[in-house]
């Protein structure tokens, strides 16, 4: 009796066996082929987005055939299109509209004789109509005409020249201001918590970070109420902000940042049923009047709190000990000032200048400064 129910026993025990096989395999089979199926869905949606707008031979050409037919002309499309040691490198972005109406600013007559001496690109004494095609192309273009109001300040990059809407700068040797670019496919793997801690791995030392945390105080400096209005930042990542080898700020992207008087126009009428529908940019925040249930005109936070956001964990990591509670003292009082607050250029005006002069104190006398 017990030999029968053996055989039974056995019999049936291979077949559990398959049927569990059998699930398993079908099992991972559907998840290796969802795995393929998503990373090929990415890698189509990035490399279509990136051949679609970033083809820059596809520029060059369009540029090329409108300067050797005459239509426009520009200090740079010799070296485009004729001797051909101008050539097109990292795409900066995917975006294919960049350009926002610049208001109107004071000192016109000034603003006219910078962009007329810029349009000059041989520098004869005149602007052909081609170079004023031009001219006109780029003035379509908020961050080069702040550029050209900008380029006597050390953390502008200097513009080298132009031909069409295209227009060619300085050479910046570091294109963010910390961290370390990865491919984007590890980049969805790695928490953003630890992406943020190790980008603070991957830095200069303390000195020349606090040298480059000046030239962006200097930069908020020149842009906060000057001769051509106020411009405000709308994007303060670490990606819009570089620097040489001698460890000055360039600012490498400039398209976000906006006259005051265009912000104003641009978020006034925008219907709104909380503060996050008032967002323009990643950085410039308005109130939303739940009583008109409309945007109000007036941002937040000044440029300086934004940048010293930006500056905290880069300037504490590391920072000295004798300097290092008063450091975070002096960036917390900055990141805490509002725009609404009473005698607010007075505290913008004293917290600037104490954090400049912290820091400088302590790298003055290094080789770094």
């Amino acid at each position: 009796m017990a030999r029968r129910l053996f055989p039974g026993a056995w019999l049936r025990k291979p077949q559990c066996a398959q049927v569990r096989f059998s699930y398993m395999r079908m099992k991972y089979l559907f998840i290796s082929w969802l795995v393929v199926f998503i990373g090929s869905w990415v890698m189509y949606v990035q490399y279509s987005t990136y051949t679609e707008l970033c083809r820059g031979h596809d520029c060059r050409k369009i540029i090329c055939d409108k300067y050797k037919t005459g239509v426009i002309d520009g200090s740079a499309c010799s070296s485009l299109c004729a001797k051909e040691t101008l050539y097109f490198g990292k795409c900066l972005s995917t975006k294919p509209n960049n350009q926002a109406r610049l208001g109107e600013q004071g000192n016109l007559s000034e603003l006219v004789n910078l962009i007329l001496s810029f349009a000059d690109g041989n520098k004869d004494g005149r602007v052909s109509l081609p170079e004023a095609k031009s001219a006109w192309a780029l003035l379509q273009l908020d961050e080069f005409l702040l550029m050209v109001i900008l380029q006597d300040k050390e953390h502008t990059p200097k513009l080298m020249g132009f031909c069409g809407d295209l227009y060619v700068t300085e050479r910046v040797e570091y294109t963010s201001l910390y961290g370390i670019s990865l491919p984007w496919i590890i980049e969805l793997f790695i928490p953003s918590g630890f992406r943020r801690s190790m980008d603070q791995w991957f830095t200069p030392s303390w000195p020349r970070k606090a040298k480059i945390a000046i030239g962006l105080l200097e930069f908020v400096e020149d842009i906060f109420h000057g001769p051509y209005g106020n411009f405000l930042m709308c994007d303060t990542s670490a990606k819009n902000l570089g620097y040489n080898d001698k460890y000055d700020l360039k600012m490498m992207d400039m398209r976000k940042i906006v006259p005051e008087i265009n912000l104003k126009e641009i978020i006034k009428d925008r219907q709104c049923e909380s503060d996050l529908d008032c967002i323009y940019g990643a950085d410039c925040r308005t109130l939303c009047d739940q009583r008109k249930m409309r945007c109000t005109t007036e941002v937040i936070q000044p440029n300086l709190a934004k940048a010293c956001q930006l500056l905290k964990d880069y300037l504490l990591r590391g920072a000295p000990s004798d300097i290092h509670e008063e450091l975070e003292k002096q960036l917390y009082l900055c990141i805490a000032l509002k725009v609404t607050a009473n005698q607010m250029e007075m505290e913008h005006s004293l917290i600037l200048n104490n954090l400049k002069t912290l820091l400088w104190k302590k790298i003055s006398h290094t080789n770094d400064s």
